[in-house]
């Protein structure tokens, strides 16, 4: 009985969801780099099945393999946050580019985007860009382990350029305190709300014991929760015992690919992997965000909806600029 009346819930959650994250979008985020250039329905005429198909494609892959919406969510955040949201990150090695992003940092779904690039060539060639159906796998990827949907624009084209080095000097590191992500958030245009609410993705997906221990050796981090942080030591040994590779899930406490809210209830008991999860409650505004978000499942549902889309606006391409590439994993003049 219990089961059946949770499913009779989801649909109305979601419905919730959804109309919360339209009204946030519509009236209350102010749009980053390049959002204005970006529309809802974009491939209306020129790919009428596009998102449909994705969805087809995406949907599958995460019920058989529930770490995926994680894997698609990452793909697109690091996307965005080098060189705008160009599918840059997906670009593979030439001979005249033998370091493009992805060398810089081990990352999932490379393959998984390449499988639903070739579906969407397959009913639409040489229409939807990899950038877009990136956006888009993001977007359902929340529905699929969140249950909760939203609208993402599109209209953005794929970059032509990836270098390794770019990866350093854009993406966050879990070792970073509060300023250092509050300053590399807004060079893209998002606010430190934008930074507490999208860091609840750390709700589900893996990460490895090489970026979780440093708090755990030489001794815990004050901050880290004792009982928490002697679980992990289970799984995690010393640096100099190796293992820094093994996989750990982000989210320890409650179910790891469920995207939720947890996140931040984990992040107020101290029960969070990095270091710039904890340091979210070291300042009065983020702290008090932390608290909102926890307190309620909907309104962060509805914010993590907007700021997703607020951040598939970072330095797009669009129109002319770029290309619609036909294989995501290689531009149009490879070589």
């Amino acid at each position: 009985m219990a089961m059946a009346t949770a499913a009779c819930r989801r649909p109305a959650v979601m419905l919730m969801a959804f109309a919360m994250a339209a009204a946030v979008m519509m009236s209350t985020v102010p749009p980053a780099s390049g959002t204005t250039t970006l529309q809802y329905d974009f491939y209306s005429s020129s790919c009428p099945k596009a998102e449909e198909t994705v969805r087809n494609v995406v949907e599958p892959m995460i019920f058989n393999d529930p770490t995926m919406g994680a894997a698609f969510i990452r793909l697109f955040f690091h996307d965005c946050f080098v060189r705008g949201c160009d599918a840059s990150i997906l670009l593979d090695p030439t001979s005249s580019n033998t370091q493009p992003e992805k060398t810089a940092i081990p990352l999932r779904g490379y393959d998984a985007v390449n499988k639903i690039k070739a579906a969407v060539e397959a009913v639409c060639p040489g229409k939807v860009s990899c950038a877009d159906i990136l956006a888009f796998a993001a977007r359902d990827s929340a529905v699929v382990n969140g249950n909760f949907a939203f609208a993402m624009p599109s209209g953005r084209r794929d970059g032509t350029a990836s270098s390794a080095s770019d990866v350093a000097r854009f993406i966050p590191s879990p070792a970073f305190h509060l300023q250092d992500l509050v300053d590399s958030f807004a060079a893209k245009g998002l606010t430190a709300d934008d930074l507490v609410i999208l860091s609840g993705a750390h709700s589900f997906g893996l990460t490895h014991c090489a970026f979780v221990t440093g708090r755990l050796y030489p001794t815990v981090d004050p901050t880290m929760n004792a009982t928490f942080a002697a679980a992990l030591k289970k799984l995690c040994p010393p640096p100099a015992n190796g293992g820094g590779g093994r996989a750990v899930s982000n989210n320890q406490v409650t179910d790891p690919n469920v995207l939720s809210n947890q996140y931040f209830k984990n992040v107020a008991a101290g029960e969070v992997m990095f270091t710039s999860d904890q340091t979210l409650t070291s300042r009065d505004d983020t702290k008090a965000m932390v608290d909102d978000n926890a307190a309620d499942p909907v309104a962060w549902m509805a914010r993590f909806a907007a700021a997703m889309v607020k951040m598939g606006g970072v330095e797009v391409l669009t129109g002319n600029a770029g290309e619609v590439r036909k294989v995501c994993f290689a531009t149009n003049t490879a070589s």
